[in-house]
């Protein structure tokens, strides 16, 4: 059995695990690249394995404290872990089921650092989960963190209870989008051109291929795991769309877009709310996902969210990859 095989039987135990961390995720993710796994199992397994008669592979799907999934990027001769498109957090999960000590977290971070180090790295990338403790610990091995921040509604089974926490300006333009609905028959590929169109309008391009979004709303429905809602009028022509995924825990509001020739019309608002009902229908919290831009964030603060903090982790293993990750960022830089 693979790691990536044992990494697929653990997580079917793992609860609360963000959506991003599924292996269907990662594949649809992470298609034309390699992704793999780091395992990190208790020191008593670890020497047992190694004795004669080792343990079955569900003994050590069992031994296993924490996983790092990842996706590898190569180019020539360089190899570095980067974080795949449309994915809020990645990094090190720690098993759900069970309690660390510092001494077990301690262990934890040098072997994640000793198996990154095997990996030959130019560079390393990916934001951990809220609240993960690892993160801050790595600080000592020569990784930077830096903190980013989330906005979530935690509770939305009382939607007037939540609709009462919308500033003034959002419940203002609700009521302007009283001649508007939701429907939820748009495809992918209809999505798709949407998007592109209301991202050229503002001369700029999706950081996404149609053959990247149409594979991951293929597996994300598969896995009954995503939706697509649109904002219409009485003629069902589109003001504005999001892709939703969602896990057990939390639905995100993944990739919205609104057709600026209708920024007054309201419908960006009533795509919050509408998706917000969504996620009461399913019972899970709402997490607007992507909030790092000021812009962005400033829109979703009017929602009356909690703001939850998690942090990403870098290291350069090379100081000259700073150079070819300078001028991938500007050459970028204005479709950010």
């Amino acid at each position: 059995m693979t790691k990536k095989e044992l990494y697929a039987e653990w997580v079917r135990g793992q609860e609360k695990l963000p959506v991003f961390f599924e292996p269907w995720w990662l594949d649809a993710v992470c298609a034309g690249r390699e992704w793999d796994v780091i395992l990190v199992e208790s020191q008593k397994s670890k020497v047992k394995s190694q004795e004669p008669g080792a343990k079955s592979q569900e003994g050590r799907v069992k031994s296993i404290l924490a996983a790092m999934p990842y996706m590898l990027c190569k180019k020539w001769l360089w190899r570095w872990i980067d974080m795949p498109k449309e994915t809020q957090m990645n990094g090190l999960w720690l098993d759900g089921n069970r309690s660390f000590d510092v001494t077990e977290l301690q262990y934890i971070r040098e072997e994640v650092t000793r198996q990154l180090n095997e990996l030959k790295l130019a560079y390393y990338y990916q934001q951990y989960p809220v609240g993960s403790p690892v993160s801050s610990m790595l600080t000592e091995k020569g990784f930077k963190i830096r903190e980013r921040v989330t906005y979530r509604i935690e509770d939305v089974r009382d939607l007037d209870k939540v609709i009462d926490g919308f500033s003034k300006n959002k419940k203002r333009q609700l009521q302007k989008a009283l001649s508007l609905h939701a429907e939820h028959d748009m495809t992918a590929e209809e999505f798709y051109q949407f998007h592109n169109h209301c991202i050229e309008s503002r001369k700029k391009r999706l950081s996404y291929s149609r053959e990247f979004l149409l594979v991951l709303e293929q597996k994300a429905r598969k896995n009954n795991r995503c939706a697509i809602l649109s904002i219409c009028n009485a003629d069902h022509a589109v003001y504005a769309a999001a892709l939703l995924v969602w896990d057990k825990q939390r639905m995100y509001y993944l990739v919205p877009c609104l057709d600026p020739d209708y920024n007054e019309s309201g419908a960006g608002a009533l795509l919050v709310l509408e998706a917000i009902k969504m996620a009461r229908e399913l019972g899970v919290a709402f997490d607007f996902e992507g909030s790092m831009i000021s812009g962005v964030a400033k829109h979703y603060k009017q929602f009356g969210p909690t703001p939850a903090t998690y942090y990403s982790v870098e290291k350069y293993y090379k100081w000259w990859f700073r150079f070819p990750m300078f001028f991938n960022w500007l050459r970028n830089r204005k479709y950010r």
